[in-house]
């Protein structure tokens, strides 16, 4: 004979199992603290300048030689 199962309980530790893999992927996806975020963004920052500083200014089209 078929050993008898309780439907609720299945139900219930299928929706766990999903909640907790939903529960991983966004821990993966928005993992990164604001913190480090906003580090990020002030690292780049300050290197962007840095370059923008030692652009040549000057005509762009000006003849090589003059």
């Amino acid at each position: 004979m078929a050993e008898v199962v309780n439907l609720n309980t299945f139900r219930k530790a299928k929706a766990r199992a999903d909640k907790q893999v939903r529960a991983q992927h966004n821990r993966v996806e928005h993992g990164t603290p604001k913190a480090f975020k906003n580090l990020e963004k002030a690292k780049r920052t300050i290197k962007d300048k840095a370059l923008d500083g030692q652009k040549l200014d000057g005509d762009d089209d000006a003849t090589p030689g003059r």
